[in-house]
């Protein structure tokens, strides 16, 4: 289902990307955006527009003039005198930019004086135009009177965009057998400069009206980019000297309703130009080398696709986030490439079609994409419902909008969901039993409670990650001691069949796997069953039944063996000797079965508690193992700083307890020998200390002496009355420290005797011990 899903998304962003190409391609070809690529241009335009220039003069027949002179036309002598006042400063080169098509019927001598100035002025540009339409147009030119005495002609044409602004202009325009260049262009060959195109006076040629050399103009900045003198200011002689000198004058018309008027950029500081300042600025322009040209089709179509495919492959590959700031940043640099690229190149780009393109892509795919996951949500909560119904109150319900509804659905999916992983992971971690789950590669990826417990304090560190091999790998089996196989090998049937393993730790443990195949990759649960408290009963209850058969079972055959005796050869032992005799071993067997049931009481019933003096209970207990010193010949000692032991628990155990460690140093110590008691406080705990100077042992008899049915070693001396025991006594004096919450430590060597030490909690700590279950298992 995943395949079948990314598959139809790639259709749909297929789809979607054809779609939006062809679309910002046709965009590109037809010009539909090319009015927000001339904002842009005109905005990023005023960013590199040119300072103010010194180069050029403009005289402007203004409505000063108008007003001083008289209404329009104007007698063409006064042109003559102008120029004339004008030629005097020497300029570099001068443009009078007024057509002089007709001869004047009222002052036919004018025309005449006009030619003389043209002719003493030298280096004057007359205009030529366009009559017409572009298709049947015709020539607007000069006299041929005046033409010939003109320096240069150049054409005053401009080409108005979509939106009516100027902004552009033909390098060369006119009949296809003889164009001439632009007004500006042919002032610099006027002034001596090289220019192609350039025809000085020659007369107008035939053929249709062409045009060519497109270019873009770059304005120049500023509210006054030029120095302006009105026309009647020059035609008076007001002009200061040496104003015009070396500079490129322009003469036009600037007044109200004279002249032409062309829209201006957005950002100039103007909103109308008149036609003599527009050739200023593409005079300007041609100076500085700024004028830009437009970009061919084929460049502005790559530079358009480009973007929009590149904008397209981010969204597809990065998420929501990424795939919007990538569009943005996309955006931002066709913006920078409008910007800088007539700077850099002398190329304009109009990119508006990219970037209507990127803005339409991340809302078009991120609709798709969204109406897709909408769907998804959808089909998957209808197979949720089936497979895992998931009751409760439907919140969905409360909202009108559909895909509210479904997140809304899915929320409350999730939120159930949460509680069931949750309700599963606390069931996984208070499993009594050490769990593990690890992958296919062996690594642990959840582990509970319990199994961090377990393989403590050999591993302190968190389980996850860490390899099963690790915590596993000293398991053996139980049986012959074959280690356990690599988890890695388990898959190839290798795998432990269940059965009982040791640890290093000694514990027995019952080793329980299940594998789980989870999207294509093996998981498995391990448990482990700690068996090690069973084995250990077992052990006990077989330890039992060789007490209950043989220790407890030798006694009574002796008695029955002594009555048979009796009976069978009367008169052979005396009836006191008889009676002593059944007597000794009536006490043994006696003395035995009461051990054993102290024991069995002390692991299984509840204890007593209450407060009693342990140093009290200590002198009892060494008055109490008087009778039995003395008939060793041991000598009993006590030694203590402390006046009173207050303590809560059992006493009537605790004092057996005590009397059982005297009764051991009794029967191992030597005759002549002293017992020393000892109690002290430290650390919290009441330390009683029972000191021999008997046999001693060595550190593995002594990790055995507390367990039951492991006797003492030594042997009591030949025909003393000691008997040497089952192994009951210090089993009992472990169970009894323990459930107080204090603990039994021996410290011996062989030859230098033994010492016992009773550590018992001063506080009340004993009970709450005794709840806490902190008892060794029972043998029973």
């Amino acid at each position: 289902m995943r395949g079948r899903r990314a598959a139809g998304l790639r259709r749909e962003w297929l789809a979607l990307s054809l779609v939006l190409l062809a679309l910002v391609a046709w965009w590109s070809s037809g010009g539909a955006l090319r009015r927000l690529d001339h904002l842009v241009n005109d905005l990023a335009m005023r960013a590199r527009a040119l300072p103010a220039s010194s180069d050029i003069v403009l005289i402007a027949i203004d409505d000063e003039s108008i007003e001083a002179i008289g209404r329009w036309p104007w007698r063409r002598a006064l042109h003559a005198q102008v120029l004339a006042h004008v030629g005097a400063q020497q300029p570099r080169a001068v443009a009078l930019d007024v057509l002089f098509g007709e001869p004047d019927a009222d002052y036919p001598g004018d025309d005449l004086l006009l030619a003389q100035a043209l002719r003493s002025a030298a280096r004057v540009v007359l205009p030529v135009a366009r009559r017409g339409s572009l298709a049947s147009s015709g020539v607007d030119a000069p006299l041929p009177l005046l033409r010939s005495t003109a320096a240069q002609l150049g054409h005053v044409q401009v080409a108005l965009d979509e939106d009516g602004v100027a902004r552009r202009l033909f390098g060369l325009e006119g009949p296809a057998q003889g164009p001439w260049p632009h007004i500006g262009t042919a002032l610099l060959c006027a002034a001596g400069q090289a220019r192609p195109g350039c025809r000085g006076a020659a007369a107008p040629a035939d053929g249709p009206w062409v045009r060519s050399q497109p270019r873009s103009v770059t304005f120049t900045d500023g509210p006054t980019p030029f120095a302006r003198y009105s026309y009647v200011d020059v035609l008076k002689g007001r002009l200061p000297p040496q104003a015009l000198r070396g500079k490129f004058v322009l003469v036009g018309a600037t007044a109200v309703g004279l002249g032409d008027m062309f829209a201006a950029p957005a950002g100039l500081h103007s909103e109308r130009i008149p036609g003599v300042e527009w050739i200023a600025h593409a005079l300007h322009a041609e100076l500085a080398g700024a004028h830009v040209q437009p970009a061919g089709s084929g460049a502005q179509l790559l530079f358009n696709l480009a973007p929009v495919a590149l904008a397209l492959l981010a969204m597809a590959m990065l998420g929501p986030l990424a795939g919007l700031l990538a569009c943005a940043l996309l955006a931002l640099a066709v913006l920078a490439a409008m910007a800088l690229a007539p700077a850099l190149g002398g190329w304009q780009l109009a990119g508006t079609p990219a970037l209507a393109g990127i803005a339409l892509a991340y809302p078009l795919w991120s609709w798709r994409r969204l109406s897709a996951a909408a769907r998804f949500l959808q089909l998957q909560m209808q197979a949720l419902q089936q497979d895992v119904p998931l009751p409760g109150p439907d919140r969905a319900s409360l909202y009108s909008d559909a895909l509210e509804r479904r997140i809304a659905t899915v929320e409350e999916a999730s939120a159930r969901l949460r509680r069931l992983h949750h309700f599963v992971s606390a069931s996984l971690q208070h499993l009594p039993s050490p769990t593990l789950v690890c992958d296919a590669g062996g690594r642990v990826l959840l582990a509970n409670v319990a199994a961090q417990q377990h393989f403590q304090p050999a591993i302190t560190v968190p389980l996850p990650g860490l390899p099963v091999e690790q915590l596993l790998g000293d398991l053996a089996d139980a049986r012959d001691g074959q280690a356990l196989p690599p988890l890695v090998h388990w898959a190839t049937g290798d795998t432990p069949a269940p059965g009982e393993w040791r640890d290093g730790q000694d514990r027995h443990v019952l080793l329980l796997r299940q594998h789980y195949s989870l999207d294509g990759s093996a998981i498995w649960l391990i448990t482990l069953v700690d068996l090690s408290d069973m084995r250990r009963a077992q052990r006990q209850r077989d330890q039992a039944l060789h007490f209950i058969s043989h220790d407890i079972r030798a006694p009574v055959a002796s008695i029955i063996t002594l009555l048979e005796m009796h009976h069978a050869f009367p008169g052979r032992m005396s009836q006191d000797e008889l009676l002593a005799r059944i007597e000794r071993q009536a006490q043994a067997s006696l003395t035995l079965a009461q051990d054993f049931v102290r024991l069995a009481s002390a692991q299984a019933d509840s204890y007593r508690y209450e407060t009693f003096d342990l140093l009290h209970t200590l002198q009892q207990a060494m008055e109490d193992a008087w009778a039995a010193a003395a008939q060793c010949q041991v000598r009993l000692e006590l030694e203590s700083s402390e006046r009173a032991a207050p303590f809560t628990g059992d006493p009537g155990r605790v004092q057996r307890a005590i009397a059982n460690v005297l009764g051991n140093a009794l029967k191992f110590s030597p005759r002549g020998a002293t017992v020393h008691c000892t109690l002290r406080a430290q650390e919290g705990f009441w330390c009683v200390g029972i000191r021999d100077e008997g046999p001693g042992m060595g550190p593995q008899q002594q990790e055995q002496i507390f367990e039951p049915f492991n006797r003492l070693p030594g042997q009591p001396e030949a025909g003393s009355a000691r008997t040497e025991g089952v192994g009951l006594g210090l089993a009992f004096v472990r169970t009894v420290v323990l459930r107080h919450g204090g603990r039994v430590q021996v410290e011996s060597r062989p030859g230098a005797g033994a010492q016992f030490q009773l550590w018992l909690p001063q506080a009340a700590k004993a009970k709450a011990a005794s709840a806490q279950g902190r008892t060794p298992p029972s043998f029973l």
